[in-house]
């Protein structure tokens, strides 16, 4: 296991008042297990701008590092320069850099950069090392991509082009995992890849998300979470079991922390961390 494994969290922007209280509600409990950091998703095509920037205005206002998604799918680079001296000037000293998603009825506009890379460049040119720079990996390879050795290629150039580390898209194949950061190590590259960990608590709703990421539920943890039917209390208590079982493994076989995708709810997440003696949870 690594010495002080961290552990960071991702939130995204409430549309609405009953949202932002339970994102206030959530990201304070989540606080109190120390995280390194957390971050702030960014819609499709930046639909969620705006709130993004509220957002990580709200969450540094409950103090720690907050790292704001960055897409550049849809901006320009005026846009993204403007971004980045405001993120600057707002004291954030960490991104995760995306090429970012269309949303439906955008066409062909996909802005001025069309690939991570070309943002992570962009970042490292205008702004130096002010930023440090999160990028992301597919273990199950990117849904998009034509081959295992593409994707690898992609995420190498980005490493290439700054990237400081990378966080990767949630999985429950730890094999999987150790065998994606087995490739990149045989590229000579030694960035910090963080495992994303995904809690289980809501079958339907992670079906569809896996099928929408092309992340892999194992036919046998499908047909379990299939027996429980809509018993959500079965499901969540299966769910935490598995996933802290998953990360138990991932650190005692020397991943450098996790990042928790808590769609903006707390409790999942805090009873994986107690399981595990995770941050201030022991």
């Amino acid at each position: 296991m690594a010495a002080t494994p961290t552990i960071s969290f991702e939130y995204f922007p409430p549309r609405d008042i009953a949202a932002q209280e339970r994102l206030v509600r959530s990201a304070k409990q989540l606080a109190a297990l120390s995280p390194a950091w957390v971050s702030v998703t960014f819609g499709a095509g930046g639909s969620t701008r705006s709130g993004t920037v509220e957002a990580v205005k709200m969450l540094q206002n409950l103090g720690g590092d907050v790292a704001p998604h960055l897409s550049c799918i849809g901006a320009t680079r005026a846009d993204l320069k403007a971004l980045l001296d405001d993120y600057a000037a707002r004291g954030v000293r960490r991104l995760v850099a995306l090429r970012g998603d269309l949303p439906s009825g955008m066409g062909g506009d996909t802005g001025e950069l069309h690939y991570a890379v070309d943002l992570v460049r962009f970042i490292r040119a205008h702004s130096g090392d002010r930023f440090h720079i999160e990028v992301a990996a597919y273990p199950e390879m990117h849904p998009q991509a034509d081959s295992a050795q593409q994707d690898l290629r992609h995420f190498v150039d980005k490493v290439r082009a700054g990237a400081d580390g990378a966080i990767t898209q949630y999985f429950f194949n730890a094999d999987a995992y150790f065998d994606f950061v087995d490739r990149v190590r045989a590229q000579g590259l030694d960035v910090p890849i963080t495992p994303g960990i995904m809690p289980v608590t809501n079958y339907t709703q992670l079906a569809r998300f896996s099928a929408m990421c092309g992340a892999e539920i194992p036919r046998w943890m499908r047909l379990r979470l299939q027996d429980f039917g809509d018993d959500k209390a079965s499901i969540r208590a299966f769910g935490i079991d598995l996933v802290s079982g998953l990360v138990a493994r991932l650190l005692e076989q020397g991943a450098p922390g996790v990042h928790f995708y808590t769609l903006n709810h707390a409790e999942a997440v805090t009873r994986i961390c107690r399981n595990l003696g995770l941050g201030q949870a022991a």
